[in-house]
């Protein structure tokens, strides 16, 4: 008779080191990246998690006051997946948005190393309201 355990954990016959839920699944953070965002003199930076990435799989856009941040990663071929145990690693599209209301968007600047996403995100200049003096004839 089974335990009341996770199906996975009802596969029969394998190596006890498979017994740590080695075969569960990640059940959160799905279509996301972690960042941070920081305010600096000026403004903002936003640093994002993105290990794996290559440039050319990042889009950044702008749409309104929304930045949004997406990054696709194509899932190996058939051949490439043989043999594995277990694999973590997620494919798909990964997208977050950002409310940039403050922002001034002609200013953004994005750079991507070693698999973190950093963007620079001046504030708008304040534009103080201009005092006219009106004379009195």
């Amino acid at each position: 008779m089974f335990k009341i355990v996770p199906y996975s954990r009802r596969l029969g016959m394998r190596p006890f080191f498979m017994d740590d839920d080695f075969f569960s699944f990640p059940e959160r953070d799905i279509a996301s990246f972690r960042t941070d965002i920081k305010e600096v003199e000026g403004g903002y930076e936003l640093s994002a998690e993105l290990p794996g990435f290559k440039k050319e799989d990042l889009k950044i856009n702008i749409d309104g006051d929304l930045l949004t941040i997406e990054a696709e990663r194509r899932e190996e071929s058939e051949e490439e997946r043989e043999g594995y145990l277990r694999r973590e690693r997620r494919y798909g599209s990964f997208k977050r948005s950002f409310g940039i209301e403050d922002i001034d968007h002609d200013k953004i600047d994005a750079e991507y190393t070693d698999g973190i996403l950093k963007l620079t995100l001046p504030k708008k200049e304040e534009i103080l309201p201009q005092v006219t003096s009106i004379e009195i004839k």
